[in-house]
C-alpha cells in the first residue's frame, strides 16, 4: 500500500493489486470507465456510496473499506469490536461451543495475524506435551510458534512441508489485505532460520496422501494431525471478519487413541 494516503492513490493501488483494468473495475462497479479514470487521477471526488461500491467491486476486507472511506474524507463505517465485548456475547458462546465440541481433539481461535484468542483443553494438552507448561496469560502467536526454530519445530518431523504450506497462506493474506501489519508478519516469518530453504525444498510427504498432516514426534510418542479452518459466514465487524477457528483432527487411529487417553 502506498504511503500517500489519498483516495486516488489507494484506488489505483488496489485496482493494480487485484490485476484489474479500468474497464473491468468500471464494469464491476457499474460506472463509466471515464468516471473511474477521473477518480484515479483525483479529478473527481467520489460520494460515500461510490467509495463503498468500489470497495465491494474490489472485494477488499472491511478494514480496507474503512481506509478508503477515510482517505476520501468520510467516516469509517465498519467497527472493530473487542471479542470480549458484551455485544459479541453470542459469538463468544458460539466459539466456546465449537471449541468444546472438538474435545478431546485440539482447537484454537486466532485473529488475522495468528494471535491466539481462545483454545480448548485439547490444544493446551498437546502444546504442554510438546513444549511444557505455559505461563498464565502469556501471549501466543501460532505463526511464530510453528515457524520459529525453538518452539514446535524440534518436534515437527515434516516442519519444512508444513512451513512451506503455511508461508504460502500468509503470503495470500498479505496480498488480500495489503496492510503493513500482515506484510511485517510475513517478513518476520521469512527471517527465521531455514524458512527460505524450506520453501525451495522438495516435499518429503508422498503425493498420494489426500491431505498434508502435521507429524509430531517427542521421544517414542508420535502424533499425526490435519487441520480445518472455519470463518464466520456474514461478518459485519472487522474483528469477526478476521477471526479463524482451526480444528485439529487425528490422521490415524493411534493419534486418536492417544488424544483420548490424555483426557483420562
Amino acid at each position: 500500500m502506498p504511503k500517500q494516503p489519498s483516495f486516488a492513490s489507494r484506488l489505483r493501488w488496489w485496482r493494480d493489486h487485484k490485476g484489474l483494468s479500468q474497464l473491468e473495475l468500471a464494469g464491476r462497479a457499474e460506472i463509466s470507465q471515464r468516471h473511474l479514470s477521473f477518480m484515479e487521477l483525483d479529478r473527481a471526488a467520489p460520494s460515500r456510496e461510490m467509495v463503498m461500491r468500489l470497495a465491494v467491486a474490489l472485494d477488499i476486507p472491511l478494514r480496507q473499506h474503512n481506509a478508503l472511506l477515510v482517505a476520501a474524507g468520510y467516516a469509517a463505517v465498519w467497527h472493530q469490536t473487542d471479542l470480549a465485548a458484551p455485544e459479541l456475547a453470542q459469538v463468544q458462546q458460539a466459539l466456546d461451543y465449537m471449541l468444546a465440541q472438538q474435545e478431546p481433539f485440539p482447537a484454537v481461535a486466532v485473529d488475522r495475524h495468528w494471535n491466539l484468542l481462545k483454545a480448548n483443553a485439547g490444544a493446551v494438552r498437546l502444546v504442554e506435551f510438546l513444549v511444557g507448561p505455559l505461563a498464565p496469560g502469556v501471549a501466543i502467536n501460532m505463526a511464530d510458534a510453528l515457524v520459529a526454530p525453538d518452539v514446535l519445530r524440534p518436534h515437527l518431523v515434516n516442519w519444512a512441508d508444513v512451513t512451506r504450506y503455511f508461508i504460502r497462506s500468509v503470503e495470500a493474506d498479505a496480498a488480500a489485505d495489503g496492510t503493513a501489519e500482515t506484510a511485517a508478519l510475513l517478513d518476520r516469518l521469512m527471517a527465521y532460520d531455514g524458512v527460505r530453504a524450506a520453501l525451495k525444498a522438495p516435499s518429503s510427504e508422498p503425493a498420494s496422501i489426500p491431505i498434508l498432516p502435521m507429524h509430531f514426534r517427542k521421544g517414542d510418542t508420535e502424533l499425526r494431525l490435519f487441520t480445518t479452518l472455519a470463518t464466520l459466514g456474514t461478518p459485519q465487524d472487522i474483528t469477526l471478519q478476521e477471526l479463524r477457528v482451526e480444528n485439529f483432527f487425528p490422521m490415524d487411529d493411534d493419534t486418536a487413541k492417544l488424544l483420548r487417553a490424555w483426557v483420562r
